[in-house]
C-alpha cells in the first residue's frame, strides 16, 4: 500500500504542473501584437506598449466560457484595480476567435468589460512563451453550449517586468490561487521600486 502512495503523489505532481513552461524567472519575454477586446470592442493590443506603462500580467487559459476560465477572468475582473494600483496591466491570451472574446470581454460574469483578453487564433504567442498547444477533443462544448472549435494552452500566467523579463511564470494552480499570486508578484515589484 505504501508503495502506491509514493508513486501516485509523484504522478499528481506532475499532472499539477504546468505541461510546458520554460520561460522562467529572469528569461526575457517575447515581444507580440494582437487583436484583442476590451468590454466587447475589439483594438490591436500591443505588449512592447503596454510594458512602457509598468509590469504587465500575460495569462494564458484553455478557453473562454469554460469552468475555470470564467472563473479565472472573474477574479481578475474583481481584482484589477489592485493590479493597476500596483502599476501593472493584465492581458488574457487563448486561442479563441475574437468573436468569441468579444461576447467574453463584455459579459458581466466574467472579464465585465474590464479585462483585456487577446486572440491567438493559431498559438504563435503561446509558442513563442514556450507553451505547448494541443487540440481539444471534438464535440466539446463551453458552458453556454457552444461547440469550442479551436486548440488549448494550459493555464499559465507570466509577470512581465518593464524590463521584459520574466518575474514570475505561475502554473500548476487553479485559477483563483493563479490570479493571487500574479497579484502577489506586482504588489511585491512596486514595493521594491518605492
Amino acid at each position: 500500500m505504501k508503495r502506491l502512495i509514493l508513486p501516485g503523489l509523484l504522478l499528481s505532481a506532475v499532472l499539477a504542473s504546468p505541461a510546458h513552461a520554460a520561460l522562467n524567472e529572469g528569461d526575457k519575454a517575447p515581444e507580440f501584437t494582437a487583436q484583442a477586446s476590451l468590454a466587447g470592442k475589439a483594438f490591436n493590443y500591443s505588449f512592447r506598449e503596454a510594458l512602457k506603462k509598468g509590469p504587465v500580467v500575460v495569462y494564458f487559459y484553455p478557453s473562454a466560457y469554460t469552468g475555470g476560465c470564467n472563473l479565472q477572468a472573474h477574479t481578475f475582473a474583481e481584482n484589477i484595480d489592485k493590479f493597476a494600483a500596483a502599476g501593472a496591466t493584465v492581458i488574457g491570451v487563448s486561442l479563441d476567435s475574437i468573436k468569441r472574446l468579444n461576447a467574453f470581454s463584455a459579459d458581466p460574469e466574467f472579464c465585465a468589460g474590464k479585462l483585456a483578453v487577446a486572440s491567438d487564433p493559431d498559438g504563435r504567442i503561446a509558442r513563442a512563451f514556450d507553451l505547448a498547444v494541443s487540440d481539444i477533443p471534438a464535440g466539446r462544448k463551453d458552458t453556454r453550449g457552444e461547440e469550442i472549435d479551436h486548440g488549448r494552452v494550459d493555464r499559465v500566467s507570466f509577470v512581465i517586468k518593464p524590463d521584459g523579463k520574466v518575474a514570475a511564470t505561475i502554473g500548476g494552480v487553479a485559477p483563483v490561487a493563479n490570479v493571487e499570486k500574479a497579484l502577489e508578484t506586482v504588489t511585491r515589484l512596486a514595493s521594491a521600486r518605492r
